[in-house]
């Protein structure tokens, strides 16, 4: 077995198809779940992108709850719970893993990191040994800016020879911060690091190490960057505006 595959923590994930009452009830009426039979990941970054609605989130959540996540998002020692609202695919799906296990592991969900920064703050306040916070930059994520506090994540918690489940990491952060991210994802990818990331920006797909799978009503595809619909529809839109605002508010 090569290194590339040894240091491959979630290699690919199946749909279990058999065991599905109906496909045409939620989350199995999905575009991404009625089209996945099995995909398999890049050694560095997997990006999983498509229209809102097409189920990116929701492949993402069983994924990582069947990894062993929190479905709310954290590190897997998480166990807090503020609202059960993850489907039920992760009942469905079988991950196969590589061999060596990850020494560092992050789920990220962006639309409930506020309650993962809350579960941060309290465990700091009740340890007794080195404060939880310390490992995410040692300034409360709720004392700083939504970007800022993402970036904390990244900066701080994020380290070598780990596996990173990120849900539109990009909602918090700036174009240029989009950027900054991009070289701390390869530094990490350098470092052994395995990112499988759902997301609209068009910049964080130019990210050369990795592949696309674009949700559509043709399917799941593989494509380039430039062949996307997100980056194309923003390509235009930028080399054209004035066209698309004539056509948007007129």
């Amino acid at each position: 077995m090569n290194a590339e595959k040894i240091n491959q923590y979630i290699r690919s994930v199946k749909l279990n198809r058999k065991g599905i009452h109906s496909i045409n009830e939620y989350p199995f009426n999905l575009p991404i779940v009625k089209n996945l039979y099995q995909l398999e990941f890049h050694k560095n970054v997997t990006f999983i992108i498509g229209e809102n609605g097409s189920g990116k989130s929701t492949l993402l959540e069983a994924i990582a709850i069947e990894y062993g996540f929190n479905p709310e998002g954290g590190t897997k020692n998480f166990d807090f719970s503020t609202y059960n609202s993850h489907s039920e695919l992760h009942k469905y799906i079988t991950i196969t893993k590589g061999p060596k296990k990850p020494k560092q592991n992050f789920f990220l969900r962006a639309e409930s990191f506020y309650n993962v920064a809350t579960a941060i703050d309290k465990a700091s306040r009740f340890s007794s040994g080195v404060k939880t916070i310390n490992y995410y930059g040692g300034v409360s994520l709720h004392e700083q800016s939504h970007g800022e506090s993402f970036f904390s994540l990244f900066i701080h918690k994020f380290s070598k020879e780990g596996i990173y489940i990120l849900d539109e990491p990009e909602a918090a952060l700036s174009p240029a911060r989009q950027m900054a991210f991009i070289t701390r994802l390869h530094e990490l990818v350098t470092q052994n690091c395995q990112f499988i990331i759902a997301t609209h920006s068009p910049i964080l797909i130019c990210y050369p190490n990795s592949i696309i799978y674009e949700i559509n009503e043709n399917g799941i595809n593989k494509v380039k960057c430039e062949d996307s619909e997100n980056y194309q529809l923003t390509q235009d839109f930028l080399n054209h505006k004035e066209k698309f605002l004539n056509m948007l508010i007129d």
